[in-house]
């Protein structure tokens, strides 16, 4: 999959480890309390108004119930002010929207599914993008290497533990509210997302979770399942010292830095630490129904996508009549195979995403752009005109 990084490697640690790494033990020696300060988002700040001087409006906006009307401002184009998670490209042009336009405006059934290219515009990194996590290094945890070891299973839960108040800060973008708008005006007819973060969720949606995600963590054993949140609470009761450390950083501060401790997110939350930290007395709760394995409901590299899930997603993708997709470079068999079976049943296929895709052969209309700029631009375009959602 690529929307999601599952594990995380130590040889990509910044400067100032050696540092950082005395400083955590010192702290996890002392059981350092939570501090007052509070870890805040890095508001997406960049602003691109090149549309605003060229765009004309086409049409009136319409009253659809229960999604209410804001600003044209509310929808323009904010990024990540970490500019290393969202790969370089030119604003789209007036004949990319005019297009993309053309494209809704034909279908009537239409399958939307989303990718990393999505996140990133939301300060959540991806893995292929030239910013990607590949590009340090990094490799993901593995199905089996995750079932089979317990010392994977305690990295990646230390790891992610230490991650999770950054990765759930992260907040949905202009593409996500221009998509919810979408869905809700009927223009959208089934969405199906690879990221495992929810922020489609959280801007009005509710797709179908490809790769599952990491808001719920699953028995391997008796199946049983529960909030992370929850699992979050019980590793910070039972490692007191680490949790204590962890929550005292200061991990917004520029990464490499000693405030940062030299840590580094990950594309599911969680973030680059040295290996000797997380070795040191980190102990991961077991299932309350059977003592078995807990492990997030993530499709990890080389499991399967479940079942019930997967024929879920092909039966949309073959009976629709035109399927976009939307930042993915559709690298996992688990995507590329939706788009394929849409072209091979006759459907109009479409592509946005910054850079090549494995479906570039075969599809006829791809769009180098990014998700958060060309979206909200149908929002007030001929019959596509809906309030968009904030």
């Amino acid at each position: 999959m690529c929307s999601v990084a599952m594990g995380l490697s130590s040889s990509s640690l910044l400067p100032n480890v050696k540092n950082s790494r005395e400083i955590l033990r010192n702290a996890l020696h002392k059981a350092i309390p939570l501090t007052s300060k509070t870890w805040q988002h890095s508001r997406m700040a960049r602003n691109i108004g090149a549309f605003g001087a060229r765009f004309i409006r086409t049409s009136y906006r319409i009253s659809i119930p229960g999604v209410p009307s804001v600003n044209d401002e509310h929808t323009a184009s904010k990024f990540s002010s970490d500019k290393r998670t969202v790969p370089d490209s030119a604003a789209p042009s007036i004949n990319d929207i005019d297009l993309l336009y053309q494209f809704f405006d034909r279908s009537t059934k239409l399958v939307v599914l989303t990718g990393a290219g999505m996140s990133t515009e939301c300060g959540i990194p991806d893995y292929r993008s030239p910013n990607g996590a590949y590009n340090t290094g990094f490799r993901p945890i593995t199905h089996q290497e995750f079932l089979k070891s317990s010392k994977a299973r305690r990295r990646y839960w230390a790891r992610s533990y230490a991650g999770w108040r950054r990765f759930t800060a992260a907040q949905p973008g202009p593409g996500h509210f221009a998509l919810a708008s979408l869905e809700k005006s009927g223009r959208i007819s089934f969405m199906i997302t690879q990221n495992v973060d929810r922020l489609h969720h959280r801007a009005g949606s509710n797709p179908l979770e490809l790769h599952g995600t990491v808001y719920i963590v699953n028995c391997i054993l008796c199946g049983y399942s529960f909030s992370r949140h929850s699992f979050q609470d019980q590793l910070k009761a039972i490692n007191p010292k680490w949790a204590a450390a962890i929550e005292s950083l200061e991990i917004d501060s520029p990464p490499g830095s000693d405030k940062s401790f030299g840590m580094r997110i990950r594309p599911d939350g969680d973030i680059d630490i040295d290996d000797k930290l997380w070795e040191e007395e980190f102990v991961i709760p077991t299932c309350p129904n059977c003592n078995g394995v807990l492990k997030p409901d993530v499709v990890f590299f080389g499991d399967n996508v479940p079942k019930e899930r997967a024929e879920r997603a092909m039966e949309a993708a073959k009976d629709c009549d035109a399927f976009l997709v939307i930042g993915s470079s559709l690298m996992t068999m688990s995507a590329f195979r939706l788009v394929r079976a849409a072209h091979d049943g006759g459907a109009d296929t479409a592509i946005v995403n910054i850079g090549v895709t494995r479906a570039d052969d075969f599809v006829p209309l791809r769009i180098n752009a990014r998700c958060g700029e060309i979206l909200p631009r149908l929002l007030s375009i001929g019959s596509l005109s809906v309030p968009a959602i904030q």
